[in-house]
C-alpha cells in the first residue's frame, strides 16, 4: 500500500504592510509559546506536534526501501572515518591541549600533557557528559591562563541555549558556579580571577556582557555591557597577546568594538570607534599597537591599519596593508614579531606572513584548480610556528607548522581514511559558468576518473551564496559515496558569497539577492551545455539560507532539476523579516532589507520568498529536514513550505519533510550520530535518481 500524504488544515491569517493585505494560511503551525519550546520541547502544542509526527511517518513510508540504503551509507560513511582520531596538541606555556576521540566514541574528550610530553590528563569526557540525553553538543571550551581551571559549555536541546560550567583542573570536579542560558563561549582576564561571557536575552540574542569572579556567587555576577540595539549581536573574545578582552558588537555590515585590559578586568570597557553604517572592523594586539582589519574610507575588499594602543580612535589610523581590489583580505592574527593574515586572489585563498621589523612578506599558496586553506590560531604570542591546514576535493585535509623564520613546513598531520582513499581515483577542476549578466560564476567539481563526461552521469550541486560566507573546496569523506556512486559533486560559488572578492557579496544580497538564484541556475545550464549532466538530472542541495536557494530555484527553473532538498531551509523569508521577536530577525534586515519600515524592501522579498511564490506547476521531487528546536530557522518554515507545495503542486513527485524532533540547526550531535541524517539526504538522492544500486 501507498502512504497518503498528510493533510494540513488551512487557517485564514491576514496581514496588511503598506497597504497589502496578505494571507498566510499555514501560519498557525508557529506556535506562540516557540521560546518556550526552544527550551522543553515537549511544550510544543499538540496539534502542531500531530502535524509534524505524521509528515516524519509519511516520510519513514516513502523512504522504507531505503532503509537497507541508509545502513549502507552510513557504514561506508563510518569507515571514512578514523575511530581513535586526535587534533595536533598546541602548546601553552608548560601544558600542551588536544582534543581526541576513543574507538566508537561520539564525543571528543579534551586532554593536555606536559608540553614536553609525559603522561596524559583527560580535562573532559564528552561522551561521560552525554549520558543519560537525547541531545548533548559540547560547545565552547576555555583554560584560564594559570592553567587551574576549564570553563566548557554544552547544548542539551538543540536550540543553542548553552550552560557554562568551570572545572577545577586538579580535581577534575565541576564547581558550583553554574551558568544557564549563555552564548557559548568565555574569556579568562589574565589573573585567571575573573570570566568573562554572554547571557542570551529572552528572544535569543546575545546582548549582555557579564563578568563572573571566581569563588562567587553567579547572582553576583557584574554586567560590563549590554547592547540595547536588537539589530546588533555581541561576541567576547582576546587579542592573540592576551593582553585585551575584546567585546564585539556587529551586524551583517556594521561593527563596533570594545576592549577591556586582560590584567585589570574590573576596568571600564573603551571603545575603539564608534560604529558607522556600512563599516566594519576587527582588532589584534601587538607590542604597544592595535593592527585593525577594516572596510574604512571605501576599502571594500578591506585593508589593514595600525594604531597605538592609548589613542586608538579612527582619527590616528594609519594603513598599513592598503586596499588592493580583487584581494580579499578575510582575517588577520598578531604575533610577537610577525601578522599573519589569510586573503583570496582570483578565488583562491593564500596566506600572508608579514614582519613588522622591515615589512617582508612571505606567501603560502598551493597549486591546485581548487582547495581550501585555513589559519588554525594557537594560545601562544612569542612563537616562530605558526599553523594552518590543508586540503582540496580530493586531497584529505593536513595540518602544517611552518616557521617563519626558516621557512620550513611540518606536516603534523594527515587525514586518514581508514576503508581506503586513492586520491589519483578521482578528478577535481574549478570551472568558469557565464551567468545571465555576463560574470562568471565559478564552480568547483569532484568525480571519479572514470565517470564519462558526455550528459550521462547525474549530478550533485550544491550552493549557499549569503552572508558573504564563501564555500570551501575541501575535502569531504561523505561525498565519495554519491562520486563513487557515478555522480558528479558540485559547488556553485554564486553571489552572495565573498568568493570573489566583497563585491561578489555586494551584489547578492538585498536588492540583488536574485542573482544568488540565478547564479546557481546558470551553474545548471552550463554544466548540462557541457556535458557533466543533463537537463533533468541535477539533485539540488543547500542547507539554511541555502536552503531558501533551494526554494527559489524549484520555483524559478524547476524543470532542471531532478530534486531538490533543503536542510533546514530558509524560506518563509517574508514572513520571518517582517517577524522582530525571532532570534536573528533584526540582525539580518541588512543582509535582506526591513519589509516593515520600507515598501520596496516589502515588495522585493514577497517577489522571491519560497513560501509565497510557490504556484500550480511540477515541481522537482523535493526532501525539507527541519529541526524542532532550531532557533535560527524555526520549523515551522520548512513545514510550511511543504504544505504549500503539497497544496499547490500539479505533479507526483515525493514531497517530504523529516523534523528531527531531538535537535536544532545543525542536525544531531555526535561524529557518528550525524552521519544518519545525510545517509537520508543521500539515499533520497540516489532513490529518485535510480541509482539505489
Amino acid at each position: 500500500m501507498t502512504a497518503k500524504p498528510p493533510f494540513v488544515k488551512k487557517q485564514d491569517c491576514f496581514s496588511t504592510y503598506h497597504n497589502i493585505e496578505r494571507n498566510d494560511p499555514y501560519n498557525w503551525l508557529r506556535a506562540d509559546n516557540w521560546q518556550e519550546v526552544m527550551r522543553e520541547p515537549d511544550k510544543l502544542p499538540q496539534d502542531i506536534r500531530e502535524v509534524l509526527e505524521a509528515e516524519n511517518a509519511y516520510t519513514a513510508a516513502m523512504l522504507a526501501d531505503t532503509e537497507e540504503l541508509q545502513q549502507t551509507l552510513f557504514e561506508e560513511m563510518k569507515g571514512r572515518i578514523k575511530q581513535d582520531d586526535s587534533s595536533v596538541p598546541s602548546p601553552d606555556g608548560d601544558y600542551a591541549y588536544a582534543s581526541r576521540y576513543e574507538s566508537g566514541a561520539q564525543h571528543p574528550m579534551l586532554v593536555r600533557t606536559k608540553r614536553d610530553g609525559g603522561d596524559e590528563q583527560i580535562l573532559l569526557d564528552g561522551n561521560r557528559e552525554a549520558e543519560g540525553k537525547a541531545f548533548f553538543r559540547l560547545a565552547g571550551s576555555s583554560h584560564s591562563d594559570d592553567h587551574k581551571y576549564l570553563a566548557w559549555s554544552f547544548d542539551d536541546k538543540g536550540s543553542e541555549f548553552f550552560t557554562l560550567k568551570i572545572r577545577d583542573l586538579a580535581t577534575g570536579n565541576d564547581l558550583d558556579e553554574v551558568i544557564n542560558e549563555t552564548g557559548g563561549s568565555a574569556v579568562w582576564s589574565g589573573d585567571s580571577k575573573y570570566l568573562f561571557y554572554i547571557r542570551l536575552d529572552e528572544n535569543h540574542r546575545p546582548s549582555r556582557l557579564f563578568r563572573h569572579e571566581m569563588g562567587t556567587d553567579r547572582e553576583k555576577d557584574v554586567l560590563v555591557y549590554e547592547e540595547e540595539d536588537a539589530g546588533f549581536f555581541m561576541g567576547v573574545g582576546k587579542t592573540q597577546s592576551g593582553k585585551f578582552i575584546i567585546i564585539d558588537i556587529h551586524d551583517h555590515e556594521t561593527s563596533e568594538c570594545r576592549i577591556i585590559p586582560g590584567d585589570d578586568a574590573t576596568a571600564e570597557p573603551v571603545l575603539i570607534a564608534k560604529r558607522q553604517t556600512g563599516v566594519e572592523y576587527s582588532i589584534d594586539e601587538a607590542n604597544g599597537q592595535f593592527y585593525i582589519l577594516t572596510n574604512a574610507d571605501d576599502a571594500e575588499d578591506f585593508k589593514i591599519v595600525t594604531v597605538e594602543v592609548e589613542q586608538p580612535g579612527r582619527d590616528k589610523w594609519r594603513d598599513l596593508i592598503e586596499h588592493k581590489s580583487g584581494n580579499l583580505i578575510i582575517a588577520h592574527t598578531c604575533y610577537g614579531e610577525f601578522m599573519v593574515r589569510l586573503e583570496r586572489v582570483d578565488g583562491l585563498p593564500r596566506i600572508v606572513i608579514h614582519n613588522y621589523a622591515d615589512g617582508s612578506e612571505n606567501v603560502i599558496a598551493f597549486a591546485e584548480e581548487a582547495y581550501s586553506l585555513g589559519m588554525m590560531d594557537g594560545y601562544e604570542f612569542h612563537t616562530d610556528i605558526i599553523r594552518f591546514s590543508y586540503s582540496s576535493m580530493t586531497t584529505p585535509s593536513q595540518v602544517f607548522d611552518y616557521n617563519v623564520k626558516t621557512g620550513d613546513r611540518e606536516l603534523r598531520k594527515q587525514q586518514e581514511v581508514p576503508s581506503g582513499h586513492n586520491v589519483n581515483d578521482y578528478v577535481t577542476r574549478r570551472i568558469m559558468a557565464p551567468a545571465h549578466d555576463g560574470e562568471l560564476v565559478p564552480v568547483s567539481l569532484l568525480y571519479h576518473k572514470d565517470t564519462s563526461i558526455d550528459g550521462s552521469a547525474p549530478l550533485w550541486l550544491y550552493g549557499y551564496g549569503s552572508y558573504g560566507i564563501a564555500m570551501p573546496a575541501g575535502f569531504s569523506t561523505g561525498r565519495l559515496s554519491l562520486v563513487d556512486r557515478g555522480f558528479i559533486f558540485a559547488i556553485a560559488h554564486i553571489r552572495g558569497g565573498k568568493e570573489k572578492g566583497f563585491d561578489w557579496y555586494r551584489q547578492g544580497r538585498r536588492r540583488n539577492k536574485k542573482n544568488t538564484f540565478k547564479d546557481f541556475i546558470s551553474a545548471a545550464r552550463y554544466l548540462i551545455k557541457e556535458n557533466y549532466t543533463a537537463k533533468g538530472n541535477i539533485i539540488a542541495n543547500g542547507g539554511s539560507a541555502g536552503g531558501m536557494l533551494m526554494g527559489a530555484v524549484a520555483n524559478m527553473a524547476p524543470e532542471l532539476f531532478k530534486a531538490v532538498i533543503g536542510e533546514v531551509p530558509f524560506v518563509d523569508v517574508l514572513t520571518t523579516m517582517l517577524d522582530d521577536s525571532l532570534p536573528l530577525t533584526p540582525p539580518e534586515w541588512p543582509e535582506w532589507g526591513n519589509p516593515i519600515t520600507s515598501v520596496e524592501d516589502y515588495k522585493y522579498i514577497a517577489s522571491y520568498s519560497p513560501v509565497d511564490n510557490v504556484e500550480a506547476k511540477a515541481y522537482p521531487h523535493i526532501l525539507a529536514v527541519a529541526g524542532l528546536t532550531d532557533p535560527r530557522v524555526t520549523y515551522w518554515e520548512p513545514a510550511k513550505w511543504v504544505a504549500t507545495l503539497r497544496e499547490k503542486k500539479t505533479d507526483d513527485n515525493l514531497l517530504l519533510l523529516k523534523t528531527i524532533m531531538d535537535a536544532g540547526h545543525a542536525g544531531m550531535p555526535g561524529r557518528f550520530e550525524a552521519l544518519k541524517d545525510t545517509a537520508l539526504v543521500f539515499a533520497f538522492g540516489l532513490k529518485v535518481s535510480d541509482r539505489m544500486g
